[in-house]
């Protein structure tokens, strides 16, 4: 099957959508244009300097391409972290076509539930898309679950269901910017393309890291939940995206459930263009920077820069005015002890109980400042549940580390090991230096 994906080009304007609203290129025409290399690292690519500030009426496409320059900077944006970026955009796209409406009483246990056939086809899509356009040889994924689950006779009405929403979704691609197969894709395709999500990590080489629907019990009660995609190579991570499809545009909108933001976002005239919700976050190692971009609107096309917007911490450094996040399931994270502590320290704002990585987007967009997390005996931290959240934060200009201060290791496979106590990420170096002496002083009179 040949390699398809949109790739926006240093040397040809028109591939940025600045003489026309969106292309669809083959890998033999980006070669003839001699922005990339079949089987090559891929070379950094230009993206946009100017962007919309101002999120409340966001301009139409073609007015969109108007306004915007080319960045001198060609480390601003890379192959990878363009492809992986339209990926995520997919899937959250395929999340909201799934999860918006379901009735999680009735159907959480069912073998076609809406919640496992979304995870098993994001999956297949992002699979689908790395594999297209990077190029197999260099396209190694971590998942959660291994495609026997999927292949299994008991999951035949499963399979079924991932195949239609796989295809579903694929046929919106060239929204995206990549283009659809030029044929359905059959059971033996979809498994193939999930089978080879069978990286294990390590401490050498390239591979990707997907949790495709992190926050699984925010995404059954129709709360918050998030995508969240990275590249890990020789054991650094180099590039994180999160999608979340519900995040809210406003800060005190995350005090209320999302059933009731839906009722809000109701009351809203249909032909708005607001951004109310929704957005996908991505970061590059050494960039200094962290970008946000809005959702699609339906029936628009993914043209750059998206409406993006870079982001940063919030500048509370004093704990006593920090706004702590927390999760809320409390199986594998000791509450008792993070309130204990966040209590010691002062933090006295009501805190943010969320789902998923989004605790990881809260502080890199400056709507939260410290997320700490400490974990039960025997529970193992997954990779793929941090690595995009730490990078985006860090590159924010945040802080992101085990309960002692020690860098996140990603080079020991599938897990987070010897992880120290648990993990502490903060808005600034001088809240996380108070953060950590507070465990410090905290852990020994603890029973963890």
């Amino acid at each position: 099957m040949p390699l398809y994906c949109s790739i926006l080009g240093a040397k040809n304007p028109n591939i940025l959508g600045l003489g026309r609203t969106s292309d669809n290129y083959t890998l033999s025409q980006l070669k003839a244009l001699g922005s990339i290399h079949h089987n090559t690292h891929p070379t950094h690519i230009a993206l946009v300097s100017k962007f919309d500030q101002s999120f409340s009426s966001p301009l139409m496409e073609e007015d969109q391409t108007k306004m915007f320059g080319l960045v001198t900077d060609p480390d601003e944006c890379c192959k990878d972290l363009d492809v992986a970026i339209r990926a995520v955009h997919m899937a959250c796209f395929l999340c909201h076509k799934l999860l918006d409406n379901f009735n999680s009483k009735s159907i959480t246990n069912n073998h076609k539930s809406p919640i496992k056939v979304a995870g098993w086809s994001i999956k297949a899509i992002v699979s689908w898309i790395l594999f297209e356009c990077l190029g197999g040889e260099n396209v190694s994924i971590v998942i959660d679950e291994d495609v026997q689950t999927l292949s299994n006779t008991n999951a035949s009405e499963l399979l079924e269901a991932v195949i239609k929403t796989v295809n579903e979704c694929l046929a919106e691609a060239p929204r995206f910017g990549v283009e659809e197969p030029k044929s359905a894709i059959g059971t033996s395709e979809v498994l193939e393309i999930i089978s080879r999500c069978c990286s294990v990590g390590g401490p050498s080489g390239r591979f990707w890291a997907l949790s495709p629907l992190d926050g699984t019990m925010g995404s059954a009660c129709g709360d918050q939940y998030a995508v969240a995609l990275s590249l890990i190579e020789d054991g650094e991570v180099v590039l994180g995206v999160l999608g979340c499809p519900y995040y809210p545009m406003r800060k005190d909108w995350f005090s209320y459930h999302r059933s009731y933001l839906r009722i809000i976002s109701k009351l809203t005239s249909p032909t708005s263009e607001t951004w109310n919700e929704g957005c996908v976050i991505y970061a590059k190692r050494g960039s200094g920077k962290a970008w946000i971009q809005p959702l699609l609107h339906v029936n628009k096309k993914f043209v750059w820069p998206n409406h993006a917007k870079q982001v940063s911490i919030s500048s509370i450094d004093n704990p006593a005015l920090a706004t702590f996040c927390q999760p809320i399931v409390a199986a594998n994270s000791s509450h008792s002890f993070a309130e204990g502590l966040a209590h010691s320290v002062g933090l006295s704002n009501q805190p943010l109980r969320v789902y998923s990585m989004m605790k990881y987007a809260a502080i890199a967009c400056g709507d939260a400042e410290v997320f700490m997390k400490f974990a039960r005996a025997g529970y193992k931290e997954k990779i793929w549940d941090h690595a995009a959240g730490a990078i985006i934060i860090q590159e924010a200009g945040g802080m992101v580390t085990d309960a002692r201060g020690h860098p996140l290791d990603f080079s020991k496979g599938l897990y987070l090991e010897r992880l120290d106590r648990g993990i502490v990420a903060c808005a600034g170096a001088t809240l996380h230096e108070k953060i950590i002496d507070a465990v410090d002083a905290s852990w020994v009179s603890s029973c963890l």
